[in-house]
Parts: C-alpha cells; sequence; structure tokens
C-alpha cells in the first residue's frame, strides 16, 4: 500500500465568488505545444486507468466500520510509511 499526497483545492476565494476582477483571459495554445510525462505520472496514469477494485472488500470494510469492529494495525502502517518515505528519499538522491 502507497501513501501519496493529498489532493486539496486551490486556496482562496473562487474566481466565481471574487467581484469587481475581470475573468482570466483563455489560454491559447499552439499545435506545435508538448507535454511529456515523468516516469512516475505515467505509471500514476497507468494505474488510475485500470477501475477494477475489490468491492466486496470495500463493504466488509465499511461494514466492519459501521459496526465498531474496525481495527487499526498501526505498525503495519508506520512501516508502509517509513518504506514509502524511503522511496521518495531514493529517488531524490539519484
Amino acid at each position: 500500500m502507497k501513501i501519496g499526497p493529498i489532493e486539496s483545492g486551490p486556496i482562496g476565494t473562487p474566481t466565481t465568488e471574487r467581484k469587481g476582477q475581470a475573468a482570466p483571459a483563455p489560454v491559447r495554445s499552439e499545435s506545435s505545444t508538448q507535454v511529456a510525462l515523468s516516469h512516475a505520472a505515467a505509471v500514476l496514469a497507468s494505474v488510475s486507468a485500470d477501475p477494477t477494485f475489490d468491492a466486496a472488500k470495500v463493504e466488509r470494510i465499511a461494514q466492519a466500520i459501521r459496526d465498531g469492529k474496525f481495527t487499526i494495525n498501526a505498525d503495519a502502517i508506520a512501516d508502509k510509511l517509513i518504506v514509502n518515505a524511503e522511496e521518495l528519499l531514493s529517488r531524490r538522491l539519484t
């Protein structure tokens, strides 16, 4: 299990709520613009493109939470966080 960054929206007032400000100009792209994904982004894109998951397992966990029987293995979570941090640090050093 990997633990990644928490996605959050932009901080501040949304554009639709700002008063007295002009709308931002549309961004035009030229046909010569190229985008290259990093290896990590390509891996994430391929993983997120696979919509398969174990619905029965999700339901079992949800039911255990509702019944108050769900237990958290803090040692396993801590071990995985450490492994994840080590992987990230080793990528930055290489």
